[in-house]
């Protein structure tokens, strides 16, 4: 999504970081704009990936990063039978409830960032085949992989909402600077 990204204070290296990863929630935000839960939830492609379901799993993917950071427990850890789940709505869920969910992890985000002692701080990666053994990353990695990751699926969603009505980034940023 082409969108200016505010510049940070100067030197202020946490602030350009979480400007980046904000800039990508936004892009993913504003893919919803204006849709239904239905349109929302639709998949007018092969994939199985809708926006509403886009939208869950990076707020889950966010949390999942935060509390490895924060060296907690996750209170929405998904199984193999519950992976799924991460990308679509279910038992009710509604698209104000997981922008919701999003806007408090986003400000958990912030609140650890902005009081880590360094970026450079780490924490160990879980056990996974992917993961090296005993692996360690960054705070700072996490800021840029979740970027990473943001973008991709920003990149994901352009597609979903073209191929719903044809509106692609730029009639989305001015819908909303015309709703601001």
């Amino acid at each position: 999504m082409v969108a200016l990204v505010p510049t940070e204070a100067h030197g202020d290296e946490r602030g350009a970081f979480l400007n980046f990863v904000e800039a990508q929630r936004a892009a993913l935000r504003r893919s919803l704009l204006g849709l239904t839960e239905e349109q929302a939830a639709s998949r007018p492609s092969a994939s199985e990936l809708s926006l509403s379901g886009l939208v869950k799993h990076v707020a889950e993917v966010e949390l999942n990063w935060l509390r490895l950071a924060q060296e907690q427990p996750n209170e929405r850890q998904r199984t193999e039978e519950t992976w799924g789940d991460a990308f679509r709505l279910v038992d009710g869920e509604t698209i104000p409830e997981v922008l919701a969910f999003w806007a408090d992890v986003a400000k958990q985000t912030e609140e650890f960032v902005r009081s880590a002692p360094s970026l450079d701080d780490t924490f160990p990666l879980p056990t996974a085949p992917w993961f090296p053994v005993d692996g360690r990353v960054s705070v700072r990695w996490m800021l840029l992989h979740l970027v990473q990751e943001m973008g991709r699926h920003a990149g994901h969603a352009d597609i979903v909402r073209e191929s719903l009505d044809g509106k692609g980034s730029f009639d989305l940023i001015a819908e909303e600077r015309a709703l601001a």
